[in-house]
């Protein structure tokens, strides 16, 4: 049934549902992906959005990673208002490094629950477990009107915890192997057998990286992905869903003509300035899929010694070829929209092919199989915004990747 009252969010008002409003966030998507297999004759169906419906760009939140981006779309708002700024953080009160995966560090409302308050039914399908919990949270699974699980965990889904018993069982679909371009698929078949038989009034479809790290947007493994992804979005599209497509970041290579990860090893720099273990830099990217890109990413944060002479280290960073910037916190709390009690002293951005680490002997590069792509930083912040309804958009860079539900809501709601 439509869901016939607006709803509040984070101080945002978003349209009655008519029909459903699906937003799919390809994890990873630089636009060339889109742009080489579309020319390619691959994409018809993203193809034919792009020409009947509305195409932009879009810019995504810094760090462009997964958790603070997956998490902006979630809410319709930057990290500054939800908290969820990297996947990884630094608790200065406990001492302790932590996965940001857990919902006591969310500090504002979904938009799923906040649908869900006023009776839409509302599905979420992630590629990793990792997000599963924050973008759940403030849904009840005891009404049939809540579905969220994972693809790496889809197996042991319950109804209790997730909407659904087994729902690798459901899909007649076996748990994928984490690293593979299988786990997104997952998530899309999930989206169109959902879409189908359980009818949400609110999707939400969010695929892993792990093709992006592999693959340059030229390379046949990446084409053969995104043309498994369209045949999905087509199937979406056909069956009425007012349909959104964005990302929660872009994808750059960060290697040497010799195909060596490009690192500039911030934590080495500050023990040799300001005395070793005096400073501690905490790299947002951290997770525990580190196979394809080694905690290497284009963002850094890090927490400087009392008495520390903080412009002098920040010009000294600036200096370094391949950083693009280097700030204080007060800066990248404004520049950035970003939590001040959950980073450190400084921000530290390198370039499109500059990654940065904390110490050498930290990071076990062994796993690597091709030459390093990764994100975080500000190149990677373009990403894809295309909705398969004429709507009214902005561009880059009012418009943002975490305005995709807002449309979404008002392309559902059009007559």
């Amino acid at each position: 049934m439509p869901i016939s009252s607006s709803v509040e969010a984070n101080n945002r008002t978003y349209a009655a549902l008519r029909t459903c409003a699906v937003v799919i966030c390809l994890d990873g998507c630089e636009p060339a992906y889109l742009d080489v297999t579309i020319a390619d004759g691959r994409m018809p169906n993203v193809a034919r959005m792009r020409a009947k419906g509305t195409d932009r760009i879009a810019h995504s939140v810094i760090p462009s990673f997964t958790n603070p981006n997956n998490m902006s779309i979630a809410t319709g708002r930057p990290p500054s208002v939800h908290g969820i700024c990297g996947n990884y953080l630094y608790e200065p009160e406990t001492g302790q490094e932590v996965m940001m995966n857990d919902v006591r560090f969310l500090r504002a409302p979904t938009l799923f629950s906040k649908y869900y308050k006023v009776g839409a039914r509302v599905a979420v399908v992630t590629a990793k477990d990792k997000l599963r919990a924050l973008l759940g949270a403030g849904l009840s699974f005891d009404e049939d009107r809540a579905i969220c699980f994972s693809s790496e965990r889809a197996d042991i889904a319950t109804k209790a915890a997730n909407g659904i018993d087994d729902a690798s069982a459901w899909l007649g679909r076996p748990v994928p192997e984490v690293y593979s371009g299988d786990l997104s698929e997952f998530v899309l078949a999930a989206g169109v057998k959902l879409l189908k038989e359980w009818t949400p009034d609110l999707m939400y479809l969010s695929t892993t990286d792990y093709i992006q790290h592999k693959f340059a947007p030229e390379e046949q493994g990446a084409k053969n992905f995104y043309t498994m992804i369209d045949g999905y979005v087509g199937q979406l599209d056909a069956m009425g869903a007012a349909l959104v497509l964005t990302a929660d970041h872009g994808m750059k290579p960060k290697h040497d003509t010799n195909g060596t990860p490009a690192v500039v090893y911030i934590q080495d720099l500050l023990d040799e300035w300001v005395g070793a273990a005096n400073a501690r830099v905490i790299l947002p990217i951290t997770d525990p899929y580190v196979v394809h890109h080694g905690a290497l990413g284009s963002f850094a944060t890090a927490y400087l010694p009392d008495g520390a002479d903080v412009a002098s280290i920040i010009a000294r960073l600036a200096a370094i070829d391949g950083i693009m910037v280097v700030i204080d916190r007060e800066e990248a709390v404004r520049r950035f929209e970003l939590p001040a009690d959950r980073i450190g002293d400084i921000v530290i951005i390198s370039d499109e092919n500059m990654t940065i680490g904390t110490s050498e002997e930290r990071h076990d590069l062994a796993a690597l199989k091709e030459p390093l792509r990764s994100h975080g930083g500000l190149t990677e912040q373009e990403v894809p915004f295309i909705v398969n309804r004429q709507i009214d958009l902005p561009s880059a860079p009012e418009l943002r990747n975490f305005d995709a539900f807002y449309y979404a809501a008002q392309a559902a709601g059009q007559q």
